[in-house]
């Protein structure tokens, strides 16, 4: 029999057996509990890595960069700093720079914008040329030709028509032949395979011609005015609602389906994938004879892949050289200094583009020959000059960054945009 000093013993020794267990069971508990919340907020950490993309808003990064991919970036970044020390420099986004500075020729100052890019860093920028709006004879400022775009970037193009806004010579814009080239000036070409851009500059010449059961007949261009009496022209609706009115001799015939619609001296209303032929009335009379017509339009083989052309000139730089066919291409009225723009690639790849201002105090211009060493000295292997003057405009993010005429630069019929077109192929890198 257990006595009352064992049943206290017994007691006594269960009392401690107790609280060594419940003490053990709570020092448990409290790891268990522990471990359960570092692993509540593990699990909340991994679903807002998920959950990023749900969340975030902006500063958006390429998905993957490859150890290729830093590297370039980096040395891209590298080598704008080390070329513009001294002077502004906002890298815009991956692969794209913008530098401010000041140049002085003959002791007199020069202000300069540039941006620099490379589409082997950043493959999400897209380089083309815009219109101002749906039809050729329209203007707009670049501001506003950039924010319709939203682009990055944005400097004006080609000539144009003062009067109607029409581009004055080739333009093309995703395959599609806009405007024809005027004596034969130089262009350049912005190529786009596999995933790879890459620049072309040349002289631009177009082979345009209408079959009929009967004969060929060469066109002679393409939405342009009228060069020369004897000259056949294509218009599209592109070109305006209405064709141009007949002058002298001539005739206008509507071709719809490849058929022949309707003759007339008067202008014509242009529909869609309507096309006019205006020109000489006997050499016309043929093909309205033939009543089915064929269009062909070829670009030279250079050109024959290009995405997108558009020309201006002249020739700044050629092969490495400064070349400068301002008679050739029958330019000589834009000589002297002005403000200016212009367009160059180097052979890594990489398109230059600048603003000058010109016609202030504090910025006095250049001629094209100064233009043109400014450029050869940014290391491009080609080079061209866009239209300049009072046209100049450069946007960059948001801005007109150069002193242009008016602040934002007169209304312009085309312009050289830079859009970053971000794919699936993303990710968000900021909540």
């Amino acid at each position: 029999m257990i006595n009352f000093e064992e049943k206290k013993f017994y007691h006594t020794c269960y009392e401690a057996y107790i609280n060594d267990y419940i003490k053990e069971t709570m020092r448990q508990n409290s790891k268990a509990r522990a471990a359960f919340i570092i692993f509540i907020i593990t699990l909340i950490i991994a679903l807002l890595g998920f959950s990023k993309p749900l969340f975030a808003n902006t500063n958006i990064q390429l998905k993957e960069d490859t150890g290729q991919t830093i590297y370039l970036a980096k040395n891209f970044e590298e080598n704008i700093k080390n070329k513009y020390a001294g002077s502004y420099i906002n890298f815009t986004t991956k692969g794209l720079a913008h530098i401010k500075t000041t140049k002085y020729i003959k002791g007199r100052p020069i202000k300069i914008n540039i941006v620099e890019l490379n589409t082997n860093v950043n493959p999400y920028l897209k380089i083309k040329p815009e219109i101002s709006s749906t039809k050729l004879n329209s203007k707009s400022t670049i501001r506003k030709i950039a924010q319709k775009q939203n682009a990055l970037i944005a400097i004006n193009g080609g000539f144009f028509k003062p009067t109607t806004g029409v581009p004055l010579g080739a333009l093309m814009i995703d395959g599609e032949v806009l405007t024809g080239p005027i004596y034969n000036r130089v262009g350049i070409g912005i190529f786009e395979e596999n995933n790879n851009t890459y620049f072309k500059m040349g002289n631009i010449d177009f082979d345009i011609k209408a079959y009929t059961k009967s004969g060929m007949y060469k066109i002679d261009n393409i939405n342009q005015p009228r060069m020369l009496a004897t000259h056949i022209l294509i218009y599209t609706n592109i070109w305006g609602n209405y064709s141009p009115a007949c002058k002298n001799n001539n005739w206008n015939i509507l071709i719809r389906g490849n058929k022949v619609i309707a003759v007339s001296a008067n202008p014509i209303k242009i529909e869609n994938n309507d096309i006019v032929l205006q020109g000489n009335k006997e050499i016309l009379r043929k093909i309205i004879k033939d009543k089915e017509v064929y269009i062909d339009i070829k670009l030279q083989d250079e050109f024959k892949k290009a995405s997108h052309i558009i020309a201006a000139g002249p020739y700044l730089v050629k092969d490495g050289q400064i070349y400068i066919d301002v008679k050739t291409q029958k330019l000589n009225a834009i000589s002297g200094k002005n403000p200016r723009s212009a367009i160059g690639y180097k052979n890594d790849g990489t398109l230059i583009i600048v603003t000058v201002d010109g016609r202030e105090e504090n910025s006095v211009g250049m001629t094209l020959t100064e233009l043109a060493t400014m450029m050869k000295k940014l290391g491009c292997e080609y080079a061209m000059n866009f239209d300049g003057g009072s046209s100049s405009a450069m946007y960059v993010k948001g801005r007109i960054v150069n002193q242009a005429v008016n602040k934002e630069g007169i209304p312009v019929s085309n312009a050289l945009i830079v859009r970053e077109e971000i794919t699936s192929d993303i990710q968000i890198s900021s909540l």
